[in-house]
């Protein structure tokens, strides 16, 4: 909470200093996301949405409010309607500052419901997808109180843990313990980030929340209707047969009253939905409070996290802190049509019968407001992909030179341990997919182990770069010809082939013979063919072509000239 980067987000030391520290850090990683999604949102032409919640903001109270001089401030700040210090410290304000200072222009919703807070938010930032309210979305939650090293006073029946230890559906399960944390995660419609060529990490198919109403004991307890509803709306959502879904990646709070109840809700969707026909499916269950305690409002997109990773890896973590179910779970499930495991150590996760893997996640809130999210493995079709093999430019920026070394050594460490890339990827997502910073480097190479060596021996200065930048497009004169000259552009570049075809189609009548044929003559570079080229009648005309090409190349790239100079045929 203390490495907040103010000045890469041009805050003032003070301000960042009175700011709620789960602002900075949601903040940090929205930035973070972004950028491992591939998108710079400051020139981003979607609509790019924040759906987040924040928990109790206790350093205002811990950490600044002790001071009798910044509540003197504070207050008349408050009074003069300047609520500089508030907006830093206010729930309200979490999403709309990421929104203002990544120049987000969609919705910029803040979400509060208690432990379900992100997880809601998942949901709200799906349903504006799909209504095309936006076409990107930011979701997710922090959750970071203050002192962050404090004791407790547990008691027995209570919600925190007797000895410090979170056991989710264990025997010996007695509460839990809450963590620190925050998460994020990048939304869009699958069509269009298949369009775009994303990185797709899940498919979310279905999602619902619900609350349980005032069918319960007490307004804090669980409810096993409400969350069993969530459940069924979610896998009906999603249009699946509930057998397909094998893993739940459950709320799992390690309570002895709140892990029944849910394996309970659990076993009722199951229940409800199963068809007579089906067989005893088998289900996986774990949780991921139990690897990082409770992480209130954040725990909901943690545990989203946690099943894409292990979708990814197709492996199920081991269920911490577990060693024999609850006897109550045990009791409850006896007649079960579904066959639930609770696996301690890390086991294979293998899809069946061309179905893709599918889990479940849960969060549920104090207070009754439940939600469920259905998440399924993404299936690309398959590629068959060649390793670019021709120059490629890897453009680094950052806001300092240290920060500019730190990207130079992080790429060359990620291209060494991945040496099969295809570089020409790689460019792309640093010159589209990353922000434009101040100080710029650049390095030039064929393949990945090229670029890596060219990245650890890189010593030289980073190169400012202007507000404004302009371009000059310099062109030669005669005397530059070559039989071959651009001949991987014309092979591999279709606009640069383009362009030269056409300006051979235009010439080649008034010259009596191709300018193109004199370039890549079909019997290849010999003496005979170069002085052939050297002919000004043909020299000039095949230079002007390979430049006039060049330039409209350029152009497609986005590179407009501020001005073109050149001498002899080059003036042209």
């Amino acid at each position: 909470v203390d490495q907040f980067d103010a000045a890469f987000f041009n805050i003032y030391p003070r301000e960042a200093e009175q700011m709620d520290p789960q602002h900075r850090i949601f903040l940090e990683i929205c930035w973070e996301a972004l950028e491992r999604a591939g998108h710079d949102p400051r020139r981003a032409e979607a609509s790019i949405g924040v759906f987040a919640g924040a928990a109790f903001n206790t350093y205002l109270l811990h950490n600044l409010a002790h001071d009798r001089r910044f509540l003197e401030r504070f207050t008349a700040e408050y009074q003069s309607g300047s609520y500089i210090t508030m907006m830093g410290n206010d729930k309200d304000f979490l999403s709309t500052r990421v929104s203002w200072k990544l120049n987000l222009r969609g919705p910029s919703v803040t979400v509060q419901s208690a432990c379900s807070t992100s997880l809601v938010a998942v949901c709200q930032a799906c349903q504006s997808l799909l209504t095309y309210g936006c076409d990107m979305a930011l979701a997710g939650g922090v959750s970071i109180t203050f002192p962050q090293r404090r004791g407790y006073l547990p008691e027995e029946g209570g919600i925190v843990s007797l000895d410090g230890v979170v056991r989710p559906f264990d025997h010996r399960a007695q509460g839990t313990v809450f963590g620190a944390g925050a998460g994020v995660v990048v939304l869009k419609r699958l069509e269009d980030a298949e369009t775009d060529g994303d990185t797709i990490l899940g498919v979310i198919r279905g999602f619902a929340t619900n609350n349980d109403g005032a069918e319960k004991s007490v307004y804090t307890a669980p409810s096993v209707r409400g969350q069993a509803d969530a459940i069924i709306a979610a896998q009906e959502m999603a249009g699946i047969a509930p057998e397909t879904i094998t893993y739940i990646e459950a709320h799992g709070t390690g309570t002895q009253l709140g892990d029944p109840i849910e394996m309970a809700g659990i076993d009722q969707a199951y229940r409800t939905r199963l068809s007579a026909s089906s067989d005893r499916p088998v289900v996986n269950v774990g949780t991921v409070k139990g690897h990082l305690g409770h992480l209130d409002v954040a725990g909901g997109v943690a545990g989203l996290i946690k099943a894409v990773l292990q979708l990814q890896n197709r492996k199920i973590a081991g269920l911490a802190g577990f060693e024999k179910l609850n006897p109550e779970i045990i009791r409850q499930l006896t007649d079960s049509p579904v066959s639930y495991r609770f696996p301690a150590s890390p086991i294979a996760w293998e899809p069946g019968d061309g179905i893709p893997l599918r889990a479940g996640v849960s969060a549920f809130g104090v207070g009754g407001t439940n939600a469920h999210v259905i998440v399924e493995e993404y299936q690309a079709e398959p590629q068959t992909r060649t390793v670019d093999r021709d120059p490629q430019v890897l453009l680094l920026s950052a806001r300092t030179p240290s920060a500019l070394e730190q990207m130079r050594v992080r790429l060359a460490g990620y291209l060494e341990a991945n040496p099969e890339n295809d570089l020409s990827d790689v460019a792309f997502t640093l010159a589209e997919g990353r922000a434009r910073l101040p100080l710029r480097d650049a390095v030039v190479a064929c393949n990945a182990p090229a670029a890596a060596a060219a990245l650890r021996e890189r010593h030289s200065a980073p190169v400012k770069a202007l507000a404004t930048p302009r371009v000059v497009f310099v062109f030669p004169g005669q005397g530059v010809q070559r039989v071959g000259m651009s001949r991987s552009l014309y092979e591999h570049e279709p606009v640069f082939r383009r362009e030269l075809e056409l300006c051979d189609r235009i010439l080649t009548p008034l010259l009596g013979e191709s300018p193109l044929s004199a370039l890549y003559p079909q019997d290849g570079k010999s003496a005979e063919t170069q002085a052939r080229l050297d002919q000004t009648r043909l020299a000039q005309p095949a230079i002007f072509a390979v430049c006039y090409s060049l330039a409209r190349l350029w152009e497609s790239w986005g590179i407009a000239p501020a001005m073109v100079v050149g001498h002899s045929i080059g003036e042209f």
